[in-house]
């Protein structure tokens, strides 16, 4: 005869409770390939305009998803999920069945292998702060093995000088004789990737002919403040350095797995 189980509900953990749910396992799985407007998870995962907004602003306030504002169109927003906080919520609900399930985060740092050689772009408007620090960092990460590179729709003249001290400072790395580099000069080249770092160039992006995988990260420019008209200071990126940095952790177990294209010069 079966023992009888005690009385009383088991309490589940806080993230098993609110991704146990068809759609929002669904958003969640649509969101940790890139960030998205509420349309756009409307038609991917089917379903009505005011249930995927519901489920999205639970998941919001459960600190997973975050919002914000497009720099395209103010009056939109894109949803961006927090694979950090996914991550030390996943290892908290393996613990709470057993200590020996403590899931460890992995340290994705350098972990694109030996064999693996992605061709990423990185695009912004500018290609001033963002792109090249996605890029200077994705080079970094992979140890030099992938093929990496950056270019914006409208290039500045030169690269923002707190992009340059930041990369300096917080990693070591040195990009001040780099320059700034024009999209349209990229379009011959073949990529595995083509990942867009702010809303407004997501819009006029062009097509490549091998069809890469296009990736956009929602990130704000730290050169501008709210109504985007003043330098907001160094502070602005280093958080930006460091949220691009969070980005490419995650990233690079992806490009792993990635297989090798010979990319043109």
């Amino acid at each position: 005869m079966l023992a009888m189980v005690p009385s009383g509900e088991a309490v589940l953990p806080p993230f098993v409770r609110l991704v146990a749910h068809a759609v929002r396992w669904r958003l969640l799985s649509e969101l940790a390939r890139s960030d998205l407007r509420v349309r756009e998870l409307v038609a991917l995962v089917d379903q009505p305009q005011n249930l995927v907004s519901y489920h999205l602003r639970l998941l919001r306030s459960g600190g997973l998803v975050v919002a914000r504002r497009s720099s395209f169109d103010g009056r939109d927003s894109y949803y961006h999920l927090d694979l950090e906080r996914c991550a030390h919520a996943l290892a908290a609900a393996g613990a709470a069945l057993h200590p020996a399930l403590r899931l460890v985060p992995a340290q994705p740092a350098n972990a694109a292998g030996e064999s693996a050689a992605p061709s990423v772009l990185f695009v912004c408007t500018g290609n001033s702060a963002r792109s090249p620090i996605a890029e200077a960092l994705l080079r970094h990460r992979t140890g030099g093995r992938a093929e990496v590179t950056s270019a914006g729709s409208h290039p500045k003249p030169l690269l923002h000088p707190d992009a340059v001290r930041v990369l300096r400072q917080r990693y070591g790395i040195d990009i001040a004789d780099r320059r700034p580099r024009q999209l349209d000069t990229m379009t011959g080249r073949r990529f595995d990737y083509v990942i867009s770092l702010c809303d407004k160039v997501r819009e006029v992006c062009p097509e490549f002919d091998d069809r890469p995988q296009r990736l956009h990260w929602s990130i704000p420019d730290p050169a501008a403040t709210g109504d985007g008209t003043a330098q907001a200071g160094y502070p602005a990126f280093d958080r930006t350095a460091a949220e691009i940095d969070t980005r490419i952790r995650y990233l690079l177990p992806v490009l792993a797995q990635t297989p090798h294209r010979e990319v043109q010069p």
